[in-house]
């Protein structure tokens, strides 16, 4: 969710600050030709044993070759990384983020943390432009794929917030926004939590018949079973799927159904929300969560806890006011945080419902380690954009809550690497040849312990290699950004 602060959107309009390192110039120049990445161990992330002693040789955007070292033949013009005592595992996937438009900032961000494909879920115009610079090399960034605006029922909580996103009262209205969407270029559908019943189904069947997928939030009068058999192809936070696993899930269904909020109120439908989420969580059935987790794994729905976000919000006592990764945010973008994190999560928050946020967040891990189980399959994305949710760093610190809820770290990972690439249609999401040429190399074992994922020596985002000086000089300048971005461009995010 993007609360805009200063009420002058950059992604919206368009606005640009510059290129500068990101575009592969100056100090930080692009390393072009052969990759070869030479006696690493490769963890693959197709759940096979790791394999030591291997080279990967990248041509291109592609692998065009893995095996034992001494079987690979590195060309002449290839730059060589020393893989000796490190692992190399595919690029990683934050599977929901909302981009600052500040293309100095998130994008180089994104890739120095290993993070080399985002899904976007939010449709701003800036994005597209993004993505066509990195198409045609102009931009080092990550891939993409664009979600449409949000697709809300009226009145929504999004009236004069600042984000962009369609309001609609029926069923006719909700087939032509999609129509809109589609026509706008949207690779998916994104739906909201204020869309009738009848909205959504109508959403639903337009989508499909354009062959468009949906996915987003679980509609507060949809249970997420009905929305999962409609075909809604991802569930967004952890703070919707849990209703139809109560045992007073009726009580719940009739106490949504008499919710009122006003337009752009979205500090009152949080609070609203607030007691039947607690609800849920204190009357959490196990027989009826394996009937629900059963029907989602059949119908392939994916979650998305976004656990991150939730730790920030439910939370918000671990928010480290020096956290060093501030350095690398702009003045601009952090008030927005401050605002959002007071005037929309917390603002009217008693101590008694402090209390029970921090019960709701030990549900939703566990709860999470349940889909786990279950075998509903479970998507690491992040939020970013929401309030102390950072671009790339942030994506690690998920995949730790996901291994604290109970997936082993082999799961994490392709949690982050093979399901989302799937999920996209983007290839295979794992290290073999053929596939994207989109690599991080590791200085210790993810498998051993999944924090290692932040111990990053090096990454190759589409065949083009981030040495070790050059990451760190991305660093530098993204930080010399944050301290330059004029006032007044920045967008802020809350939980979407």
């Amino acid at each position: 969710m993007d609360f805009n602060v200063s009420r002058r959107a950059v992604l919206g309009t368009g606005v640009g600050l510059g290129a500068g390192l990101v575009t592969g110039t100056g100090t930080a120049a692009a390393t072009r030709g052969a990759v070869a990445i030479v006696g690493c161990t490769v963890i693959d992330a197709t759940g096979a044993p790791p394999r030591h002693d291997m080279t990967v040789l990248a041509r291109g955007d592609r692998i065009a070759a893995l095996g034992p070292a001494r079987s690979v033949r590195i060309p002449g013009d290839a730059a060589v990384v020393d893989g000796r005592r490190r692992f190399v595992i595919p690029g990683l996937t934050d599977a929901h983020v909302h981009s600052s438009g500040i293309d100095t900032v998130d994008p180089p961000l994104y890739l120095v943390n290993g993070v080399t494909t985002v899904r976007e879920m939010s449709g701003y115009p800036t994005l597209h432009e993004w993505r066509r610079r990195v198409a045609e090399g102009t931009l080092l960034g990550p891939r993409s794929v664009i979600a449409s605006p949000l697709i809300d029922g009226s009145p929504s909580l999004w009236t004069g917030l600042g984000a962009p996103y369609v309001e609609v009262a029926d069923a006719a209205q909700a087939r032509a926004a999609v129509r809109q969407v589609a026509a706008d270029g949207a690779d998916f559908v994104k739906v909201y939590s204020r869309l009738s019943a009848e909205s959504f189904t109508a959403i639903a069947q337009e989508a499909h018949r354009l062959g468009l997928e949906f996915a987003g939030h679980c509609p507060d009068a949809v249970p997420v079973t009905a929305a999962s058999d409609l075909g809604q192809r991802s569930f967004e936070h952890v703070f919707t799927t849990w209703y139809a696993t109560s045992g007073h899930e009726d009580e719940i269904r009739r106490a949504l159904s008499r919710l009122v909020v006003e337009a752009g109120d979205y500090n009152g439908w949080l609070h609203r929300v607030h007691p039947l989420e607690v609800t849920a969580a204190r009357t959490f059935d196990p027989r009826r969560a394996a009937r629900v987790f059963r029907r989602l794994r059949g119908n392939d729905s994916h979650q998305t806890p976004t656990l991150v976000m939730h730790r920030v919000l439910d939370l918000p006592g671990t928010v480290d006011a020096d956290d060093p990764r501030l350095r690398y945010i702009p003045a601009e973008v952090r008030a927005g945080w401050d605002f959002a994190m007071q005037e929309i999560y917390l603002d009217g928050r008693t101590p008694q419902e402090a209390a029970e946020h921090e019960e709701l967040f030990g549900h939703r891990v566990r709860f999470v380690g349940a889909l786990h189980r279950a075998g509903v399959p479970v998507l690491a994305g992040t939020d970013t954009g929401t309030s102390y949710v950072y671009p790339g760093f942030s994506l690690h610190d998920e995949l730790e809550l996901l291994v604290r809820a109970g997936l082993p770290p082999m799961r994490a990972l392709q949690a982050a690497t093979r399901d989302p690439a799937r999920f996209l249609g983007l290839g295979s999401g794992t290290v073999r040849q053929g596939a994207a040429a989109d690599l991080v190399v590791l200085d210790a074992d993810p498998l051993a312990d999944i924090r290692n994922t932040r111990r990053i020596h090096a990454v190759v985002v589409r065949g083009e290699l981030i040495t070790p000086e050059r990451r760190d000089a991305m660093l530098e300048a993204v930080a010399a950004a944050a301290r330059t971005v004029p006032p007044g461009v920045a967008v802020a995010g809350c939980r979407c």
